[in-house]
């Protein structure tokens, strides 16, 4: 596969077969730096709408953490994740993300959506996650060097 981006780049562009492997960067400035500032910005079409709604009410308590931030952040970041969810995205690989999520589940980590597992299961040792490099399963650019730009390949 690395060899056909390398190629794509030197022509010009990906062909839409690569592109359709690609999640769109994330283009909101309040989305980069807000959620940037304490993990790395994570495309929205990994995970649904009703997801994305879910975790922005709940900012207060963000995995432990106290997250708040200004309402009007807040609703912009909230409508930016929304707009470009996986089921109302036209990403195709978001598609294949939320598509493995049941109807009823509103999953709150991406490393939970069954997609994701069946990715890592059996590629990733499970004492990968605890390696001082990588040191959990969101840290996506420790395997993925392209991640923040929505590229997924192994590097």
């Amino acid at each position: 596969m690395r060899k056909w981006i390398i190629l794509a780049v030197l022509l010009g562009g990906a062909p839409a077969a690569l592109a359709d492997e690609r999640l769109p960067p994330i283009t909101n400035e309040a989305v980069k730096k807000e959620c940037g500032a304490c993990h790395m910005a994570f495309q929205p079409q990994f995970l649904p709408q009703r997801s994305w709604r879910k975790m922005m009410d709940g900012l207060s308590d963000h995995f432990g953490e106290d997250a708040s931030l200004p309402e009007a952040t807040r609703l912009e970041i909230a409508a930016y994740l929304e707009a470009n969810a996986g089921d109302v995205s036209g990403s195709r690989e978001g598609r294949k993300f939320v598509k493995s999520i049941a109807a009823d589940q509103s999953p709150m980590r991406i490393t939970e959506v069954p997609r994701w597992v069946g990715e890592h299961r059996g590629e990733v040792r499970e004492s990968a996650w605890s390696d001082p490099r990588v040191r959990s399963k969101a840290n996506c650019v420790a395997c993925h060097r392209g991640a923040d730009s929505g590229w997924y390949d192994d590097d």
